[in-house]
């Protein structure tokens, strides 16, 4: 049959192509089933992270973050710029070309791989005893048509949540994906949430002129960072950047007038506030997609969350059946659903050519996660409050980019680097940083994590001079107290 497939991938984000190829790679008859379109109606592979999420903000970070440079840090360089504008819809007609040529270019990667793409929306039936494989029934636009798969990967991602008070009207009060798609900066903007999405999409707008106020109901700023990385980050975020950030509010009420958004809410102090902006951003997180996934008809089970019931190694309650990235428990990464989608891919490749179980699988404790703000925000490993809570005992060396060469010569000079290891082994328990280009350090730590390394072992690496690196080399040494520039 044409239609049976060694695995049917339902999902063709970071987690659901990259599981697709990998399959490919090891031999196996590989569909992968997708349902996004894009804002032409027509499939585009790649999920919320190619389309209106990771790439598409990151470019439009880069670009806002060239007008703050040209227009605040090149005089200092001796660099004048003389009239200086935006062209909105420029931007994010390059923005969009982007985004074109990366969903297109997984389109090259199926076909090079031999992985059958197919468009519409997938729903898992309910198997028969005595049946080998699980048939997947695919809704494209109200015509239908099943394949079959000996094992199936489900890979369905997350969806914005819904803030009931503020419903996205996609004019007036946006998602992720309609503040990516402004064609004009606007003079007052508000952000329900000051995470990672709200923190990103305000640094973009805010240096593009509009006076920006995040929003968010957690008393604490970034309560999942470091305590004191979130402390330098939102005094960074607040007085060098000028976003206005209020913490512990409780939303009362939204409502669309002719000048915009009228938004009420009580601040931590239970006072009530009211707030006039051109434009409403929600981003209030994620939650999993399951919507039309058929989960209750073939037993997949659900936790209480509504996210899919896995073990370690992504394996649900059905047999043959995987679950991986958004739609799973652990942080909602695009990096963490393609190495989920890896791992799974290699574990069934072993089962069908009957070698034992591959050891494959992802250890969310090793997760990198960066905020790609300036500065940028990343980290692995335990925070310093959570080792406190646990109880262990832990050396802490830090080193702040002020005393580093690169980052003066960069007059990147905001953060620090700080390195959290066990008071008896050394072992590293925790990187954290906060300054220029932590997007790209962060790497090196989770590398000498994976490995055991103790913070002895980065201290006797020899890294390039000048480079930003050095603060990461420079906090090792100071865990023993021996760091030398400070």
């Amino acid at each position: 049959m044409d239609n049976l497939f060694d695995v049917a991938i339902i999902g063709a984000g970071p987690g659901g192509y990259v599981a697709a190829i990998r399959c490919a790679q090891l031999g196996l008859k590989t569909v992968c089933i997708d349902d996004w379109k894009n804002e032409q109606g027509k499939p585009s592979l790649g999920g919320t992270c190619l389309n209106v999420g990771c790439i598409p903000s990151k470019a439009l970070l880069e670009s806002s973050e060239n007008f703050e440079r040209a227009g605040h840090k090149f005089a200092e360089h001796g660099i004048k710029v003389d009239g200086l504008s935006i062209d909105v819809p420029a931007m994010i007609a390059r923005k969009d070309k982007i985004v074109k040529a990366f969903t297109g270019g997984i389109g090259m990667l199926f076909k090079k791989n031999k992985v059958t793409a197919l468009y519409g929306r997938g729903s898992l039936q309910k198997r028969g005893e005595g049946e080998d494989g699980w048939e997947i029934r695919v809704n494209a636009d109200g015509a239908e048509q099943s394949v079959h798969a000996r094992h199936v990967i489900i890979a369905t991602g997350s969806t914005p949540r819904v803030l009931k008070v503020a419903p996205v009207d996609g004019s007036n009060v946006l998602d992720n994906a309609g503040a990516l798609a402004l064609q004009q900066t606007p003079g007052k903007l508000a952000i329900i949430g000051a995470g990672v999405i709200g923190l990103e999409l305000g640094s973009v707008w805010r240096r593009l002129g509009a006076e920006v106020t995040l929003l968010e109901a957690q008393a604490d700023f970034l309560p999942a960072a470091d305590e004191q990385v979130a402390k330098e980050a939102y005094k960074a975020l607040t007085r060098e950047t000028g976003l206005v950030i209020h913490t512990g509010v409780e939303i009362g009420s939204t409502q669309v007038n002719a000048e915009g958004v009228s938004i009420g809410y009580v601040d931590r102090d239970k006072n009530a506030q009211s707030l006039q902006v051109d434009k409403l951003i929600v981003a209030v997180g994620r939650v999993p997609n399951t919507t039309g996934l058929g989960a209750e008809a073939a037993g997949l089970k659900l936790d209480e969350r509504g996210y899919i019931s896995v073990d370690e190694f992504c394996q649900t309650n059905l047999p043959d059946v995987y679950a991986i990235g958004d739609v799973v428990r652990g942080p909602m990464l695009a990096h963490k659903a393609s190495e989920e989608g890896v791992a799974v891919a290699e574990r069934i490749a072993a089962a069908r050519q009957g070698a034992p179980d591959s050891a494959a699988h992802v250890d969310l404790g090793m997760m990198p996660w960066v905020i790609y703000t300036a500065p940028e925000i990343a980290w692995v490993g335990k925070t310093e409050q959570a080792l406190k809570a646990e109880g262990v005992a832990y050396k802490a060396g830090q080193f702040p980019f002020m005393a580093n060469g690169r980052a003066r010569a960069l007059g990147e000079t905001t953060g620090f680097v700080k390195i959290l290891a066990d008071a008896e082994s050394d072992r590293i328990l925790g990187v954290h940083m906060v300054g220029p280009y932590v997007s790209e350090m962060i790497a090196e730590a989770v590398v000498a994590m994976e490995f055991s390394a103790s913070s002895e072992d980065l201290a006797r690496i020899v890294h390039a001079h000048p480079s930003l690196s050095e603060s990461l080399h420079e906090a090792a040494l100071g865990v023993d107290k021996r760091a030398i520039h400070i």
